[in-house]
């Protein structure tokens, strides 16, 4: 990479800030982008050739100078950040944060970052988390700001801090939850020392909030290869102080039946699943169980129940984490059914295929790719039996579909009429008539209103 594909890299970036940094000149302030687009504009990794939505931009101007210059310019304005020297702006769709140079330390024990503003882009650089973010590209010279080596480190793939990595993470720990991401996302192989500084300062994860790790547990399984970075909060001891339940699930192999390890199979699966943030998170929970349920017998290792088990357990952690009780349903659903598809051993009938789809409901297509991908056998055969079933099932559903309404499957008779036929008020014989009739539908598929409601009456009778 030469210094002479720079200017062609970079041109969308100056297009896009070509006004805002006019203003910044003629105001007597210097400006530079920073961060992320800077980085992936060197190794052309932005998604949008006119240049990212969203721009991190730093400047020796003060905040009050910030909001000054850019006012007629700005189409928005937000200020939340401003005690902390950021201006938040929107300008023609995209959104701009101009943060005054700055250097942010975490005081032991706070989760307060202490800000000082200061004037040299140098220094603010220095307190960025990793050197591939610590470059900055002056406006509009295109300047490469690079003292602390990020080029070289995109180009040889290493992931380093600018200071050394205690003094960064000791400023702010969730760097080092970052680490493993950007690990993870651009292949880097981690400094010896930064790994170090990782395991040495785990414990100081206890101050970050559960929301800012929960945003950076996301970030991490929405990436091609997650497993990188998940192995490296493993290794590093930050799962302890988060997610606690990774470390059981590495299991020491069964020198016997020669058991996989579960960690490893687990992130085997959460690489195969589709980029589909809930589902990732299922295939990372899905056997959470099984270091509970674990047991030895003549057949080798079991962990019968584990997906019970599991889902009260994903559900415990989740809320710990402070996902949205919505997510936490989904996902702890996921967990619970992810086993179901195996109890049907001896081909799908009608009856099989109605209960499944209907447990499933809505995560139906999510549960499918779940069960596809938690075959991580080596043994080809075990792998093209379990495919041939999940294919078999699937075109069963298609079948049934075309029959009936096999996604909302809901008994022959709705309460008012099973009110009116067994000239009852509304109680708990109305629900457990309504059980009787989705059974019934389950079964048997539709019956139709005259034979569904000949077979309420034969029940009425005989619970009479």
């Amino acid at each position: 990479m030469s210094e002479a594909t720079y200017p062609d890299r970079f041109e969308p970036l100056v297009a896009a800030t070509k006004s805002l940094s006019e203003r910044f000149e003629v105001a007597g302030f210097r400006l530079y982008l920073v961060g992320g687009s800077v980085r992936d504009a060197l190794i052309n990794a932005a998604a949008d050739p006119a240049g990212p939505s969203d721009l991190d931009l730093t400047t020796n101007a003060r905040p009050d100078d910030i909001e000054r210059i850019i006012a007629g310019w700005a189409d928005a304005v937000w200020t939340q950040g401003k005690r902390f020297g950021t201006i938040g702006a929107k300008h023609q769709g995209r959104t701009y944060e101009i943060t005054t140079h700055r250097a942010e330390v975490y005081a032991p024990e706070s989760r307060k970052p202490e800000v000082e503003f200061g004037d040299s882009v140098e220094v603010d650089l220095s307190r960025r988390d990793f050197t591939i973010n610590a470059m900055a590209l002056a406006l509009p010279s295109m300047e490469l700001v690079d003292p602390y080596g990020g080029l070289a480190d995109l180009i040889s793939q290493q992931l380093r801090t600018p200071l050394d990595p205690k003094v960064s993470f000791d400023d702010d720990p969730l760097r080092m939850l970052r680490a493993a991401r950007f690990a993870s996302r651009f292949a880097l192989t981690p400094d010896p020392s930064l790994l170090e500084a990782m395991t040495e300062l785990a414990p100081r994860l206890e101050i970050v909030s559960a929301e800012r790790i929960r945003d950076e547990l996301d970030r991490l399984v929405m990436l091609e290869v997650p497993s990188t970075g998940l192995w490296m909060i493993v290794k590093t001891g930050l799962s302890a102080y988060f997610l606690p339940e990774l470390d059981a699930m590495e299991l020491e192999q069964d020198p016997i039946h020669r058991h996989k390890d579960v960690l490893a199979h687990t992130f085997a699966v959460v690489d195969k699943t589709s980029p589909d943030r809930l589902l990732r998170l299922a295939a990372l929970f899905h056997d959470i169980g099984k270091p509970k349920t674990r047991a030895f017998g003549d057949n080798g290792v079991s962990f019968h129940h584990h997906e019970v088990v599991g889902a009260r357990m994903t559900k415990k952690r989740m809320e710990a984490l402070r996902y949205p009780s919505d997510e936490v349903e989904i996902v702890t659903e996921l967990v619970n059914l992810h086993l179901r598809f195996h109890t049907y051993r001896l081909g799908w009938s009608d009856k099989a295929v109605r209960r499944y789809v209907r447990d499933a409901g809505p995560l139906l297509e999510r549960l499918n790719e779940l069960t596809r991908c938690d075959c991580t056998t080596r043994n080809a055969a075990k792998a093209k039996a379990l495919s041939r079933r999940m294919d078999e099932l699937e075109a069963r559903i298609v079948e049934l579909r075309e029959q009936e309404e096999i996604d909302s499957i809901r008994p022959d008779l709705d309460g008012q009429a099973v009110m009116e036929i067994l000239e009852i008020q509304p109680s708990r014989a109305v629900g457990e008539a309504l059980d009787f009739l989705l059974e019934l539908r389950l079964d048997e598929g539709p019956l139709g209103e005259e034979e569904a409601r000949r077979r309420l009456l034969q029940w009425w009778a005989q619970r009479s």
